[in-house]
């Protein structure tokens, strides 16, 4: 099982009180040292607005830290979880998410969802349609990006989106595609989408009997679907909670999510301090669980 960490970017009120300069600095400090310590990937939030209500706080953009954090190391995947469709054209994601992935040296994967925080969608413009048009919306944006990311000029008519002989040159350098995670709990659609459309589905603050059982299911669809459930990976981004602390408790829990063969889990166990040493604890703890570091 691999390990991945969230970055630093204020989103969860780590950065309260702090002077952009300074919280941007330790983002990228935190960043090169989780790759020194030999964390798998790095990941960011695609946020706007601090959680769980609005404050006038610091709050990194995804795409632009991305680009940073891809300049900043050398061999730590790097990814969003996730981007919300809805906040951008996905011909525009595409793009972005092909020269990212030319950027850092063909690492990128693009963790992609639904959305969900309304607050955000309606101060920037968005309005906030219905979860099942948001779910539709999705599964379009997802069409647009898999022709986008495949060799050749790419074209699709739907409701919610659209391209025409649209060309992304460069395609980002990873063959034969950049990585598509699609993340969310939904059972059905959202399930589907991953079946259909993506390398990876990640689960959200899920334990292990609940992943395993929903593990079982999804292989089960893919198999009817015509797809080798082999293919589709499985990830967590474990909740922040339960690995606040160090000791014995957090290393069982993780040793849990080893035995029912996730293949990731990201954790942001520097949410209350983004401080190298919390990170440092927490590799010591992969480490204890017997999870295989690069560093």
């Amino acid at each position: 099982m691999q390990v991945g960490l969230m970055v630093p970017q204020g989103w969860k009120g780590e950065y309260d009180g702090w002077q952009p300069a300074d919280a941007w600095a330790r983002s990228i400090e935190l960043a090169e040292g989780a790759e020194d310590l030999g964390f798998e990937s790095l990941w960011v939030f695609d946020h706007f607005h601090t959680v769980p209500v609005p404050t006038d706080e610091i709050t990194f953009e995804s795409f632009t830290m991305l680009a940073a954090l891809a300049m900043a190391t050398h061999r730590v995947r790097i990814g969003h979880m996730v981007v919300c469709t809805g906040f951008r054209n996905p011909g525009v994601t595409a793009k972005m998410s092909s020269t990212i992935d030319v950027i850092s040296g063909g690492r990128f994967e693009l963790g992609i969802g639904a959305g969900w925080k309304e607050d955000e969608w309606r101060a920037y413009g968005y309005g906030f349609p219905p979860l099942g048009e948001r779910m539709s919306t999705f599964g379009e944006h997802l069409e647009v990006i898999t022709r986008l990311f495949a060799p050749g000029r790419a074209t699709y008519e739907g409701r919610y989106a659209s391209v025409k002989d649209a060309i992304n040159v460069p395609r980002g350098l990873q063959e034969p595609r950049i990585p598509i995670i699609v993340g969310g709990n939904g059972r059905d659609r959202t399930a589907g989408f991953a079946v259909k459309f993506a390398d990876e589905l990640n689960f959200v603050f899920l334990g292990p009997a609940e992943i395993a059982a929903r593990m079982v299911t999804v292989r089960a669809r893919c198999e009817q679907e015509g797809r080798d459930p082999a293919t589709l990976r499985f990830s967590l981004y474990v909740r922040d909670e339960d690995v606040r602390a160090a000791g014995q408790e957090r290393v069982d829990l993780l040793a849990r999510f080893a035995e029912i063969g996730l293949d990731r889990i990201v954790a942001f166990p520097t949410r209350w301090s983004p401080t190298g040493d919390v990170q440092g604890s927490f590799a010591a703890d992969c480490r204890a669980v017997g999870l295989s570091l690069a560093g």
